[in-house]
Formats: structure tokens, sequence, C-alpha cells
């Protein structure tokens, strides 16, 4: 499902001809099984958003290769990536929300591009909105949200496609306690389900509601804390 084979990543010196490439993350080996759950931890700053934009195709490795959904990106043709994306769900940090469209409207973008019927994308996000405890902000723009309103509606967004992968960074960061606990069993509900799920996180408290399998970044280096995934060196 996910495989990283010696992956590094590198930031660009903003001067090419003087400056060095930043290192951030070097020589990560490890693969997470179709179905599996697993936790990114780690203090602010070691690289965890760097890892899931390099799952969600977002950034390209530096060097190394990244299989995703069984597909070697370094071989991959450039039609397939846009179709491999559409397989992988993400929550953003930022929410990322079309500030313009309604929580319903932003919600329910992913099945309109993916040409869904309307009946089957009034249906999906008024559930999805029941969920997440924002059915009566349906209409509401983004702007007149709460952050923690905005996260869920990002959530939801992420999730309303039934994603083969989904990676959230940072998913419960602007939750209350309740929501974050509803968040979570959704979570663990979809990975019952069959969708491998990634999430990273500062806080190890949240790793006591799903027991699962880490990644523990540091130092650019990843070492794998748990069972559920290859026991190729991390």
């Amino acid at each position: 499902m996910l495989r990283f084979d010696q992956v590094g990543f590198a930031y660009p010196a903003p001067d090419a001809s003087r400056g060095r490439a930043t290192p951030v993350l070097g020589g990560l080996s490890f693969a997470l099984a179709a179905g599996s759950f697993t936790w990114i931890l780690g203090p602010s700053g070691v690289g965890k958003s760097t890892l899931l934009r390099l799952m969600h195709l977002a950034a390209r490795p530096t060097e190394g290769e990244i299989e995703v959904l069984g597909v070697p990106l370094s071989g991959a043709r450039p039609d397939t990536l846009p179709r491999l994306r559409r397989r992988i769900g993400v929550v953003f940090q930022d929410y990322r929300l079309l500030p313009y469209l309604s929580a319903f409207e932003n919600v329910a973008l992913p099945l309109r591009l993916a040409g869904r019927p309307e009946s089957e994308i009034t249906t999906d996000v008024t559930e999805l909105l029941h969920w997440v405890g924002l059915a009566d902000r349906a209409d509401a723009l983004p702007p007149t949200l709460s952050g923690g309103e905005q996260q869920r509606i990002a959530f939801a967004r992420a999730v309303v496609t039934r994603p083969d992968l989904l990676v959230a960074d940072e998913p419960t960061g602007n939750l209350a306690a309740v929501q974050a606990r509803r968040l979570l069993a959704l979570l663990g509900e979809m990975n019952r389900l069959g969708t491998t799920i990634v999430v990273a996180t500062h806080s190890e408290d949240l790793v006591a509601y799903i027991p699962a399998p880490a990644l523990v970044l540091g130092d650019g280096q990843a070492v794998l804390r748990g069972t559920g995934a290859s026991d190729d060196p991390a």
C-alpha cells in the first residue's frame, strides 16, 4: 500500500548558485500494509507534514523510491498521478477550504469533481455534516466558522469520497475533547472498513484512543514502534 525505500527530501536553497539544500528527511525505509492504521509522532519541526506531503503526492522525494497504492512513483506515467490522487483523502492542518463556497459545497466538491449523481452527493454530504455536528451550519461560509468548525468541515471533505488512503495532519488540533473523540471514532470506523489511515500528531495522548503502530520522527529519521508494518528498517 505505502512503501518508502531509502527516501530523502531536501528543500532547495533560495539561491541555487550559492546556498545549500536544506535536508528534512533522509534514508526512510518502511512499508505500511493496506488497511493499516499508523501514527506519525514527533515534536513540531521534525518533518511530519513533509512526510505526509510525500504520501499524498504533493511533493516528490529528493532521493529514493516511493510506492503509493501499489504504484511506484518513479516510473509512473503523468496521467497516472491525477487518478491516484483521487483515491487519497487529505486533512490539512490549515483547512484549505474555499472561502466562497458554503460548508456543504466544500464537502461536496470532491464528489462533484468525481461526477457523482446529485442525489448521492446530497445524501452523503448531509450524513457527514450530521456526524461532525455541523448540519445546522451547512450554508455557512468558511470565514464565518470557528477554527474548530473549519477543521471538522475539512475532515468531512477528506473522507466523503471514502478514499483508499487517508492522511491527516494534526486533525484534532483545534477541536474540543468531545469533537476530537468523535473524529477519532470516525477514523477508527473507516479503518475497520478497509481504509489505510496515517495520522500525524505531536500529542502522544491521542494514541491511547486508537492503539496502533507509530513512526516516530526525529533528526530526519524514523523509528517504527509497535506492530502492523513491515520489518524493514525505518
